[in-house]
């Protein structure tokens, strides 16, 4: 196990995490809205920021793998988990495999929500 990279995914998601409760505190107090526009624009931002840092990586950066692990799973992984959602996502597609991502977008997002209700569910059939 590289003990660096573990620090820099540590670091990383400190920081990434933080970003995103600001950005979305900031948006929220600005647009007064039920709708959850910062969530919204992190996932958004963070999708773009992914694309941008993945494509610099393995095309113009020689960048080292605790550098990458820092940025991508670090930073970004605390910032939006939605971006490796949409990174993933978007390499399936780019492979052709467009059933096979209809399946992961879909299911992610259903399944996901699905399973959110059923800890809620769970939480309240024993406590509530």
């Amino acid at each position: 196990m590289n003990f660096v990279a573990v620090g820099a995914v540590a670091l990383g998601g400190a920081l990434g995490s933080v970003m995103r409760y600001l950005l979305d505190g900031f948006i929220q107090s600005v647009v007064r809205s039920d709708f959850p526009f910062g969530i919204f624009i992190v996932n958004i931002t963070g999708g773009l920021v992914m694309g941008l840092l993945t494509e610099l990586m393995a095309l113009k950066w020689n960048v080292s793998l605790e550098a990458r692990t820092f940025l991508i799973t670090g930073v970004l992984g605390g910032y939006t988990t939605f971006s490796t959602f949409s990174l993933q996502s978007a390499l399936l597609i780019e492979r052709h495999a467009y059933g096979m991502a209809a399946v992961y977008i879909v299911g992610s997002a259903v399944l996901s929500i699905v399973a959110l209700f059923a800890g809620m569910w769970i939480v309240r059939v024993i406590y509530g």
